[in-house]
């Protein structure tokens, strides 16, 4: 059954959750569509992991976050290759099993996005909180060791008050304790907003990946090695 919904839900929080969901509307893996302006194989891998948002849902790849973050680096004279591996649907448990075949390529930096499937579902934040752990410390266990970039979700408050900040302290706690940067709740100023969403009140459209990719911007940036002679 389609897991499509309407505009009926406008609570952030909530549109934060379903973006990363949509079990069955699917997007399968989207990597940046090869074109002239592609950085070349050799340039130093900038990897995101996520869920439908930035999968880019309903959207061309072109447009998701990943590939105006490309266009970003580009512009600011920064020689990355921005690689989407978002897959819509996925959980911080599918997440975990993907990790280690993800990670065969040499990663500069890891973008990580997951969990808003396991607070749709309501599944305990212990356990996104095991499975963030997990994946970093096998991303650490790669050489030269990959930066890390964490983007947080919100659960939907339908859960309870109890719940919802529970699985949002999760994000802190990860990062507080293996000292990564956070982007708190990727879809701030996004979501609930409907001239930045889709007809489905629940994935951000062009301009809302690209405000998407400006406050991941701003935490990714201090991570990238500065060009000689800048």
């Amino acid at each position: 059954m389609a897991f499509c919904m309407s505009r009926m839900i406008a609570h952030p929080a909530v549109v934060a959750l379903l973006a990363g969901s949509l079990l069955a509307c699917g997007a399968p893996d989207t990597p940046r569509p090869p074109d002239s302006s592609v950085p070349s194989a050799e340039a130093p891998v900038i990897l995101v992991v996520g869920t439908s948002l930035t999968a880019g849902l309903g959207l061309d790849p072109d447009d998701a976050y990943p590939a105006v973050l490309q266009r970003m680096i580009d512009s600011a004279g920064l020689t990355y290759r921005v690689v989407n591996r978002g897959v819509s649907g996925e959980t911080s448990a599918g997440a975990v099993q993907r990790v280690d075949w993800l990670m065969r390529q040499p990663v500069a930096v890891l973008i990580l996005e997951t969990g808003a499937n396991d607070g749709l579902r309501g599944l305990e934040p212990d356990s996104l909180r095991s499975n963030l752990r997990t994946i970093v410390r096998r991303v650490r266990e790669q050489r030269p060791r990959p930066a890390i970039l964490l983007l947080g979700m919100e659960a939907p408050p339908n859960l309870g008050a109890a719940y919802t900040s529970q699985f949002r302290a999760v994000y802190a706690e990860v990062a507080q304790e293996f000292g990564l940067p956070i982007v708190p709740f990727l879809l701030a100023g996004v979501g609930g907003v409907d001239s930045l969403n889709q007809a489905d009140g629940i994935h951000p459209t062009a301009a809302g990946q690209r405000q998407v990719a400006a406050l991941v911007w701003k935490a990714l940036r201090p991570l990238l090695a500065t060009p000689a002679g800048s």
